[in-house]
């Protein structure tokens, strides 16, 4: 690493574990929130509030796994026991680092008061990116952008030229569950890599099932086999079938389970797959076989327990295999990683979809599952057996998808230092790929062929981003206006922006301007009805070469028309702009969503806009 940019303003906290001499060229800043802001937890034990507010030290592994992701140095023979092994990098290696830590182990979680500090405070140190894998359980009702920490932070970080990252959430895949998608945000939605984990199940008939794990289990072929029960054959007197099914806690007798291998169903999404680990081992179990199709392709950590995750098939199979033997047996491998894994990527189950309030969210997909990155030894949660706490673990979630854009907006900040955030995010969202390691359009957990609510413009290609032809810049202006559209008042925005002169433009509140007028990479139209078309204006700016000429594309679903004028983009020299006009019309499309993308192209460049549209 050089020296410390000579513009960095930020500072270096002392607590316990944590001295300012921790800092250094690569980490050159370190803050922590809680304590000093008044929210320590009245009825905490002082040593409690000490270590979990009182220090930059990172007391979970989150922030530190986050960290290392987006911009983490690059390790040769980096591996979690043996798995994932090879060289592992962060999006931007030589990017300097500050960490600030918001969030607490106490009942406090993570406050808005610190959120909003700790952002201002970024802001005024001089960062370039934020990266925030933070974010409100998805709800039914539409966000206050003005009240949300998150929201508020960003909108002013944008003012002063921060491009803010964040996770989208991870309550999918049911719709409307997207979070942190305020406009002037980069919401990240999660996906898969080319890489599996994977556990065989050998049946005593010979059969082999190859199940999604991570496990570390010393369990041999040739010299280890286990009676198996099902959970419900195991059940107590005072508990129902579907319970014991579940491995509900205390469902299980612990005689009929000690010393076999438990199949346990997920049809009851309160138990977990943590807890029917836990079920098991304390019945006594020598293994868990988990049958359930969700979240799959997210395996969790058992450490040396044996664990194997399946499908409905091939449950079907292993459950009819008990049934059809007096002596049913089976032993559970340990995990072995698979690469160059097709298809991927994949989105991931549990990341959030949208619609959102009248833009297109998430705005890109990358990966989220099963992600290598630092962790603190003294903070692994599950260390096998015989071995010492790894400097790594693997970890799933769209708080592992966050750091992975804001590495690649550092990269492309670092190459162009005079753009905007919107530029960047622009650059990174029209040129994404839809299309997976087949080939073939990119597909969810399910199957189903992702749409613009899943996974937003798609996989980030940041080395295509770095010349993207043409962008969109959504200004200040935008997004004031935007939040005219939404129904907030003119005092309000000025309170919260700090200008004076604003008013809103007229027709506000109105969805349908918000579609039609804000300058965003991607369209997003509330309403389409019969016999009423929906007009769009873009602008889009030359960042290539000058005299350039882009033709469009348009891909559409049947039953939507879709014009685009003029079908012709002419820049004379570069930072040229140019605008346009895309028209929807209804022609027998369903009711509800479709989906397609405009695309420019000057035969070097491809700048695809991706769009949704609510058929009514």
């Amino acid at each position: 690493m050089g020296d410390v940019p000579s513009r960095w303003r930020g500072l270096c906290m002392e607590g316990p574990s944590f001295k300012k001499s921790s800092c250094n060229k690569k980490l050159i800043g370190a803050r922590y929130y809680g304590d000093q802001l008044g929210l320590a937890a009245p009825n905490a034990s002082l040593a409690r509030v000490a270590l979990s507010t009182g220090s930059p030290r990172d007391d979970v592994g989150h922030g530190t796994h986050c960290a290392s992701t987006a911009t983490g140095a690059i390790v040769e023979g980096a591996d979690y026991y043996g798995l994932a092994w090879g060289a592992a990098k962060g999006g931007a290696p030589a990017a300097c680092v500050a960490s600030y830590k918001v969030c607490t182990e106490d009942e406090n979680g993570c406050s808005g008061s610190a959120l909003l500090k700790a952002i201002d405070d970024a802001v005024s140190d001089g960062v370039d990116v934020i990266s925030i894998s933070i974010g409100k359980t998805a709800t039914d009702t539409t966000p206050d952008l003005l009240t949300d920490p998150v929201a508020l932070g960003a909108f002013h970080a944008h003012q002063r030229g921060v491009l803010v990252v964040c996770s989208a959430g991870n309550d999918g895949p049911d719709p409307s569950t997207v979070v942190n998608s305020a406009p002037w945000i980069l919401t990240v939605a999660a996906s898969t890599i080319d890489r599996a984990f994977h556990s065989s199940i050998v049946l005593g008939n010979r059969k082999v099932f190859k199940g999604a794990a991570i496990n570390f289990s010393n369990r041999s072929l040739d010299r280890e086999r286990y009676p198996m029960v099902f959970g419900a054959q195991a059940a107590t007197r005072s508990t129902t079938a579907s319970k014991a099914s579940n491995c509900y806690p205390g469902s299980l007798r612990k005689r009929k389970v000690a010393g076999k291998i438990l199949v346990c169903i997920g049809t009851d999404s309160r138990i977990t797959r943590r807890i029917k680990k836990l079920v098991a081992e304390d019945s006594g179990a020598r293994g868990l076989v988990l049958i359930d199709d969700k979240a799959m392709e997210a395996p969790i950590d058992t450490a040396s327990f044996p664990f194997s995750q399946v499908g409905a098939v091939a449950g079907a199979h292993i459950l009819q295999y008990i049934n059809s033997t007096k002596n049913p047996t089976a032993v559970i491998l340990r995990t072995k990683d698979v690469r160059l894994f097709k298809p991927a990527p994949v989105v991931a189950s549990f990341s959030a979809r949208g619609p959102a309030a009248s833009i297109l969210k998430p705005d890109l997909m990358v990966p989220g599952v099963s992600i290598l990155a630092a962790m603190p030894p003294m903070n692994m949660e599950d260390v096998p057996a015989g071995k010492k706490p790894s400097s790594f673990s693997i970890k799933s979630g769209t708080s592992m998808a966050c750091p992975h854009v804001a590495g690649a907006g550092a990269f492309l900040k670092s190459a162009h230092p005079g753009w905007s955030p919107s530029i960047i995010r622009s650059a990174l969202m029209t040129t994404a790929t839809v299309r997976n390691n087949l080939g073939q359009p990119v597909a969810s957990s399910s199957g189903a062929v992702t749409t613009g609510h899943d996974m937003g413009a798609g996989e980030i290609l940041p080395l295509r981003a770095l010349s993207p032809g043409l962008v969109f810049d959504t200004t200040t202006r935008d997004y004031l206006n935007f939040l005219c559209y939404q129904g907030y008042e003119d005092k309000v925005i000025r309170k919260v922006t700090g200008d004076a002169q604003f008013t809103c433009p007229r027709g506000a509140p109105s969805p349908d301007l918000i579609a039609k007028s804000v300058n965003y990479p991607s369209i997003s139209v509330p309403r389409l009805a019969a016999g009423k078309p929906f007009a769009v204006s873009r602008t889009a700016t030359n960042v290539g070469q000058s005299n350039a000429t882009y033709a469009v594309t348009v891909e559409a679903p049947p039953g939507l028309l879709v014009k685009v004028s003029p079908k012709r983009l002419l820049f004379s020299r570069r930072w040229a702009t140019a605008s346009y006009e895309v028209s929807f019309a209804q022609a027998g499309a369903r009711k509800g969503y479709a989906y397609g993308a405009v695309t420019w192209s000057d035969g070097v460049h491809s700048v695809r806009t991706p769009f949704a549209v609510n058929v009514v």
